[in-house]
C-alpha cells in the first residue's frame, strides 16, 4: 500500500518487484562506484609496511598519518600541487569568460558569418589535428615548457560555447533593448545584464574547465619535457606510478627524492591519489543546483 494525500494506493505486484530490482540494481552501481575510492583512503590511513601484506578491503589495520605526512613535506608534491591549482583557478576563469565572450554575439542570428563560424566550430568537435601538429603548432607558438601551455589552448570548447548559446536565447531579448534605450553598448550589456543572469551555465562550465583542468596529465607530460617544476600533480602521480611499475622493486620511492622508513612507493601514490580527489569531491555540492539547470538548459539542441 502506498499512501498519497491521505488516500491508500494498492501497488501491483509488477510494480513492487520492479521497485525492488530497481533499488536493488541502483545499490550495486553505487557500491562499485563509491568502493574503490574507500579501498584507496583506507589503505592510505594503513601503515604502509602493514598495507604490503594484503588483506586490508573495509578499515585500516593499523592507522598511520605517516603517508599523508611524507607526501605534504616533499618539495617536488608541493610544487606539483601549486602547479596545479594555479592552473586549474586560471585556466578556468579564462574557458568560462571567454567561451562566454564568443558565444554571446553567436546567440544572435543577425550576427553576419554566424552559420560560416558555427560550422567550422562543429568541425572541430569532430576532427582534430594530431598530436604532432599540435606539438609543432605549440613549438613555434613558443609555448613549450611554458606555464601558459595550460592556459591558451584551453581557453576556448566549442561544447561548452553550444551549451551558453542556448542558455544565451533564453533570456529575455526586451532587458537588451531596454539597456541599449538607456545608452549600454554590447560589452555593458554583457557584464552588467547577461553574466550576472547566467550563473547556472558559468557554474556548469566552469566545472567542466576545472574538472578537465584539474585531472590533466597530459599537458605536462607531452609539453613540460624541460621544466618538470612546472608540472601538475596528476603528471607527477603518472610519472611515479610508471616509475614503480617500472623498477619492479616493492618498496622504491619514486625518482622524485621521497624518501621515509615508515612509507613506500605504493602508500604515496594512494595518499596522493586521494589528496588530488578531495578537492573537486568538495567542489561539486556547492555547485550542483546551478550544473543541473545549466545542463538542462543546454539540452536544447543548438
Amino acid at each position: 500500500m502506498k499512501q498519497t494525500g491521505g488516500i491508500r494506493i494498492k501497488r501491483s505486484r509488477g510494480t513492487v518487484i520492479f521497485d525492488v530490482c530497481n533499488t536493488l540494481l541502483m545499490i550495486i552501481i553505487c557500491f562499485l562506484c563509491i568502493y574503490p575510492i574507500w579501498y584507496v583512503l583506507v589503505n592510505s590511513l594503513n601503515d604502509a609496511k602493514d598495507a604490503m601484506m594484503g588483506g586490508i578491503y573495509w578499515w585500516p589495520r593499523q592507522f598511520s598519518m605517516k603517508n599523508y605526512q611524507t607526501v605534504f613535506e616533499n618539495s617536488s608534491v608541493l610544487q606539483a600541487f601549486k602547479i596545479t591549482i594555479g592552473k586549474t583557478l586560471l585556466g578556468t576563469t579564462v574557458n568560462v569568460l571567454f567561451t562566454a565572450l564568443v558565444a554571446y554575439p553567436l546567440s544572435k542570428n543577425h550576427l553576419i558569418g554566424r552559420k560560416y563560424y558555427m560550422a567550422i566550430g562543429t568541425v572541430t568537435m569532430f576532427f582534430a589535428g594530431g598530436i604532432i601538429p599540435t606539438f609543432l603548432l605549440f613549438k613555434h607558438m613558443y609555448l613549450l615548457n611554458n606555464f601558459l601551455v595550460y592556459i591558451i589552448p584551453a581557453a576556448f570548447n566549442f561544447f561548452n560555447l553550444l551549451i551558453f548559446i542556448n542558455f544565451f536565447r533564453e533570456i529575455p531579448v526586451s532587458l537588451e533593448e531596454s539597456a541599449k534605450i538607456d545608452g549600454a553598448d554590447d560589452f555593458k550589456i554583457f557584464y552588467k545584464i547577461i553574466i550576472p543572469l547566467s550563473k547556472p551555465v558559468l557554474a556548469t562550465i566552469a566545472l567542466f574547465a576545472g574538472v578537465g583542468q584539474w585531472n590533466d596529465y597530459f599537458g605536462g607530460l607531452m609539453y613540460m619535457t624541460a621544466r618538470p617544476d612546472l608540472e601538475p600533480i596528476q603528471t607527477y602521480l603518472y610519472r611515479m606510478v610508471a616509475q614503480v611499475q617500472s623498477s619492479q622493486a616493492a618498496n622504491s620511492i619514486s625518482a622524485s627524492n621521497i624518501t621515509a622508513a615508515d612509507t613506500t612507493s605504493t602508500s604515496i601514490k594512494l595518499a596522493a591519489m586521494i589528496i588530488t580527489t578531495v578537492p573537486i569531491c568538495c567542489v561539486y555540492p556547492f555547485l550542483q543546483k546551478y550544473f543541473v539547470k545549466g545542463m538542462m538548459v543546454g539540452a536544447v539542441k543548438e
